[in-house]
Order: structure tokens, then C-alpha cells, then sequence
């Protein structure tokens, strides 16, 4: 344990938050801007489906933590969409088994403490013809269609909309882009550095709108260690020192115009 504690933000899911810090992912997005306010604590598992996460979420989630997260993002539903194999084998779970397990993850999580926030992201598209290219000489036919996306994903933000449980739909987000297929992807599935900063944007997006207490975005957060110094740089008169705390270099300038080019190139 490191301290002093800051507040934490776990991301929680299969692939897509594995390799969310690969390729200037949105997971390094997110740690980027949260430096000095928030602990990004990854826990993705690529491969794993929402069957997967149910068995393991009291050893990723203990109740009796000391300190519970103040933010859980949660992804699972690309994996559990993939069309079952004949075997029985692989990881597709039925539509109906999915959401009651992704309700099980809502429960839990929700059952950590009073100040812990949850948001889901569904089943982002994929570029089917993309996808063969990238794992046909891996592994056996693995059958992921846009439309199973679609079903998963929607079924996700149904769920959450019962539950009041804020989400992300991802499926949308990234197909407003006019060129989505060709950019968002480094395989057809998982996301490169333009699906990534997508991402981020939306979850911001909710982080600002929300009307939590305290506020989880990053704007509005402290800085640790905030106090002005002697030993800050020098200022211009030579007689004072800089607190150089807030100070975000290239971070703000960046990711504001990051964001104007994530923008829909179809003009909606």
C-alpha cells in the first residue's frame, strides 16, 4: 500500500481494459489526466466473459476492504457475444445468462460502499472483415458478428436503465465516426489510440454530467500535494516560487484537441 490513499478507479473487464493502456489506449488516457488526483487500478482479463467475472468478483471486490473503489468501469459482452461453437466450448453466454450476470456484477459492486460509482460500457462494433485476417491462423472459428454486438449491447444499456446504473454505448459511439471500420481498430475487435480516445470521451462525458458527490472528473478534483512551496520554481521576479501543482504541461492542450478530432466526421 502507497500512500497517502487517493481515490480509486478500477477498470474491470476482459480485453478491451487489458489493452487499455496498449497503443495510448484510453486507460492511459484516463491515468494521464488523473495523475495526482486518482489511482487507476486495472483489472482486465483477455478472453473473459461475463460467466468468468461472476466467479472471481468476491476476490477482485472484497466486502471487507478497507478502502473501497470510488469508481468501477465495467466491461464484458464482446466475448459473450460470439456465436457458441457446436462443441460447447468457448466463450459465448446466451443473452439471457449474460444480463442476469451482468446484474450480479451490479449488485456486487453496489453492495461495496455508498461512495462507490459504477459505469458499464457495452459491446463496442467490430469490423468483421478485418476480424479473420487477425486470428484465423490462431484460433478455431470464432464467429463475432456487428449484429450480436448490437443485441449484447443493447441488452446492456437496458439493463442499466433498470438498475439506474450509469452506460456507455459504445456500439454508437464509435460507428459516428464516418470512417469508424478503418480507424477505431488495430485487429477488427480491439481498439487503437482513435477508438481509444472515443473512449475516454464518453466516459468523461458522464464523469462531468453526473451528479455525484463529490464530483468523479477530473477537472474538479484536487491535486495531491497542493500546497505552495520554497522549493517550487523560481518565478520571474526572483523573489517568489511557482506552484507548479496545477500545471498540466501538454495534457489539457492535448486531449482538447484530441477531442475535436474524435469528433464525427459526418458532421452529426
Amino acid at each position: 500500500m502507497v500512500g497517502p490513499l487517493r481515490p480509486q478507479i478500477v477498470l474491470f473487464g476482459s480485453s478491451i481494459v487489458q489493452l487499455s493502456f496498449s497503443d495510448d489506449g484510453w486507460g492511459s488516457i484516463l491515468t494521464n489526466l488523473y495523475s495526482r488526483k486518482a489511482d487507476i487500478i486495472l483489472r482486465g482479463y483477455c478472453g473473459w466473459n461475463s460467466r468468468r467475472a461472476v466467479q472471481v468478483l468476491d476476490t477482485i471486490f472484497p466486502k471487507n476492504a478497507a478502502e473501497q473503489p470510488s469508481l468501477v468501469i465495467v466491461y464484458f459482452g464482446g466475448n459473450d457475444s460470439i456465436h457458441p461453437h457446436p462443441s460447447g466450448l468457448g466463450p459465448h453466454v446466451p443473452l439471457e445468462e449474460y444480463i442476469e450476470n451482468m446484474r450480479k456484477i451490479i449488485i456486487h459492486l453496489k453492495s461495496l460502499s455508498k461512495k462507490t460509482r459504477i459505469i458499464l460500457l457495452s459491446s463496442p462494433p467490430v469490423n468483421e472483415a478485418q476480424i479473420p485476417e487477425s486470428f484465423s491462423n490462431i484460433l478455431g472459428p470464432l464467429k463475432r458478428t456487428n449484429e450480436s454486438c448490437r443485441l449484447y449491447s443493447e441488452a446492456c444499456l437496458e439493463l442499466c436503465h433498470e438498475m439506474n446504473v450509469k452506460a456507455i454505448d459504445l456500439w454508437s459511439a464509435l460507428q459516428q465516426r464516418e470512417d469508424w471500420s478503418d480507424v477505431c481498430f488495430t485487429d477488427g475487435i480491439h481498439l487503437s489510440h482513435e477508438g481509444s480516445k472515443i473512449v475516454a470521451k464518453e466516459i468523461l462525458k458522464v464523469l462531468e454530467s453526473a451528479n455525484w458527490e463529490p464530483s468523479l472528473h477530473w477537472k474538479s478534483m484536487p491535486n495531491e500535494f497542493a500546497e505552495d512551496s520554497l522549493y517550487d520554481p523560481v518565478a520571474v521576479d526572483e523573489k517568489t516560487t511557482v506552484n507548479v501543482s496545477n500545471w498540466s504541461f501538454q495534457k489539457n492542450s492535448d486531449w482538447e484537441r484530441d477531442l475535436c478530432i474524435s469528433k464525427p466526421l459526418n458532421g452529426h
